[in-house]
């Protein structure tokens, strides 16, 4: 099965929200201007944002469940599952952390430097587990056409946003990750 699941949309957004990671700790880590106008005033945030939960939506509607189905009778698996949608959800409480510190005027520039640390480390953790433990575990048990529909799903989570958020995503991204994959497709 492992030759029909192309995995490219994954690795796609994962990198990209890897690169994103990057320039958040940057923006915070620069003591020569408040981490707080940088972030607020600039699309990269937001973008961010709007992937990160696009992407979770697509994998809590459209893959884990046929994952559940697929793994029926593998506690281990299953555990994986429930692993990976906690990993989802802790990273939630994060992000609204750091919106208010970047709405709230009075609050220390320096407090957002501890929350993106937690975003990285939170992501970066959840993004390698799913890249070792779940990619493999998909390639292994789901067929080309579940694989397919997830890709379908994910494209129209991105698509009303796609316009500013394809851009985001495939910047500094090679051919194979700029494929007609991202395109929705209205049937699925």
């Amino acid at each position: 099965m492992s030759d029909a699941i192309d995995l490219t949309v994954m690795y796609a957004m994962h990198d990209a929200l890897r690169g994103e990671l990057a320039q958040l700790d940057r923006i915070t880590a620069t003591a020569d201007r408040d981490p707080r106008d940088v972030l607020a005033a600039g699309a990269g945030w937001r973008l961010f944002k709007k992937a990160l939960r696009a992407h979770h939506t697509a994998e809590d509607d459209a893959l884990w469940p046929v994952l559940r189905r697929r793994l029926a009778g593998r506690p281990k698996d299953l555990a994986l599952l429930e692993v990976m949608e906690a990993e989802h959800a802790a990273l939630e409480p994060v992000i609204e952390a750091i919106d208010a510190a970047l709405a709230d005027p009075w609050a220390a520039p320096l407090r957002l430097g501890p929350l993106t640390d937690a975003l990285t480390g939170g992501l970066a953790g959840h993004l390698a587990h799913e890249e070792e433990a779940v990619l493999p575990l998909v390639r292994r048990v789901l067929m080309a056409a579940q694989w397919d529909r997830f890709v379908r799903v994910h494209a129209r989570q991105l698509a009303r946003d796609a316009p500013v958020l394809l851009p985001w995503l495939l910047d500094g991204a090679d051919g194979p990750a700029a494929s007609d994959r991202w395109s929705p497709d209205p049937a699925a």
